[in-house]
């Protein structure tokens, strides 16, 4: 059943902060650079800020885990006179891609007019991602994860990627390439925290972090904000850039999927998977399209085995084939041709988190919006469908299909 919002909605601007290796965004703060970056994608789409009067956070408003977004902040901070809409969804940074789909629902109800999803990432050595679970507080999960050593999300990922290998063959071979690929895509791009050229000798020396991830496996940890802003489709004919029509949104998981990576009770195939199957059926049934569909693909990478495994969860290829799959080349971007390498989609062309920067997933949306605009580093030649996901993570992931105007 075609989604009753389907195309009512735009991202009508995006705007970023430089990013920065991990701690070194110091002296500036979370609302300083969450506010660049709302100002900036304000230009890009030709509003004022003061027109801006809703705020879709996911993260449970968190900033990168280690802060929290307080609007009232935000709006003394950039001299907002009101906003009629605020709200976040639940977890983490699988709700980015459905942050978008809740500014969609602000503004369908006609709470809005104007919707901003921001996300800033500050670390310093007491709170940063990597860790982040052996510093939370003792309770019935982490008295579990704790005392095994799984402190951080890439100790509970190499369980599940260990699970795939095991059960249908999967190699590091193809993680490396993952890693190879998203590092090609970034070479190029001058925000870009990782462009220097890497080879698979290059991958197979980085150390081992948690078998079988190694350290080139394992996302960026990055400093800096995105922001976008989203409307309805008929102000969005109004701004300055050509609009990101929403043509589907999703978020959520099945129950087998549940706690996630955090939990280890899942049954297989949930166990060997990104956990995003349900979000794809509902995705593709929302919007009347398939993998085969998509010009490009935004996975996200927080650890390259989760590509692999979302490749399969979407319909990119079957399940247990993700590994030839990727072998293949089918991930990367051809720059002669502009488009997939033997038939694939290009994924991650901007080099995702693993390259690029990692700022909870929105340089994924980002990359979107500039992909079916027509105006990206890498574009894929008449890119008309995109795709950015949120997650592996506990519920919610989430997922979006861009449209090209």
């Amino acid at each position: 059943m075609t989604w009753a919002h389907q195309d009512k909605c735009a991202i009508v601007g995006v705007g970023a902060t430089d990013y920065y290796v991990r701690g070194k965004s110091w002296p500036r703060t979370i609302n300083d650079m969450a506010g660049e970056a709302i100002l900036k994608a304000c230009e890009d789409a030709g509003i004022s800020v003061k027109d801006i009067d809703g705020f879709a956070y996911y993260g449970g408003a968190s900033a990168g885990y280690v802060d929290k977004f307080d609007s009232g902040s935000l709006m003394e901070t950039l001299g907002m006179p009101h906003i009629s809409f605020t709200a976040t969804l639940t977890s983490g940074g699988g709700g980015v891609a459905g942050a978008v789909g809740l500014a969609t629902a602000g503004l369908m109800n006609e709470d809005c007019t104007y919707a901003v999803t921001v996300m800033a990432v500050q670390q310093t050595p007491s709170a940063r991602l990597g860790d982040i679970f052996g510093r939370m507080k003792p309770d019935p999960e982490n008295s579990f994860l704790q005392p095994s050593g799984l402190i951080g999300p890439g100790h509970l990922m190499s369980v599940l990627a260990r699970r795939h290998m095991h059960l249908y063959g999967s190699t590091e071979d193809a993680l490396a390439e993952i890693v190879m690929a998203s590092r090609t895509h970034a070479l190029n791009r001058p925000k870009a925290i990782r462009r220097t050229p890497l080879s698979k000798e290059d991958y197979l020396a980085s150390v081992m972090l948690a078998d079988p991830l190694r350290r080139l496996d394992f996302c960026l940890e990055t400093d800096g904000a995105i922001a976008v802003i989203t409307t309805t489709a008929d102000r969005a004919r109004d701004c300055r850039q050509k609009p990101a029509y929403i043509h589907g949104c999703v978020h959520g998981a099945s129950r087998k999927w549940g706690r996630a990576f955090g939990w280890m009770n899942m049954p297989d195939p949930e166990f060997s998977s990104s956990g995003h199957q349900f979000l794809a059926e509902r995705v593709w049934a929302q919007t009347g399209l398939a993998a085969k569909d998509m010009d490009v693909a935004l996975i996200y990478d927080h650890f390259s085995s989760m590509v692999l495994a979302q490749l399969e969860d979407y319909g990119f290829c079957e399940r247990g084939e993700g590994n030839d799959y990727v072998l293949a080349g089918k991930t990367r971007y051809d720059p002669a041709s502009r488009g997939g390498v033997n038939g694939g989609t290009p994924v991650n062309t901007h080099g995702g988190n693993l390259s690029e920067a990692y700022i909870i997933g929105m340089t994924h949306v980002v990359e979107a919006v500039e992909q079916v605009r027509g105006t990206a580093i890498n574009q894929v030649a008449d890119c008309e469908f995109a795709l950015a996901t949120g997650g592996p993570a506990p519920i919610p992931v989430s997922s979006l299909v861009l449209r090209s105007a």
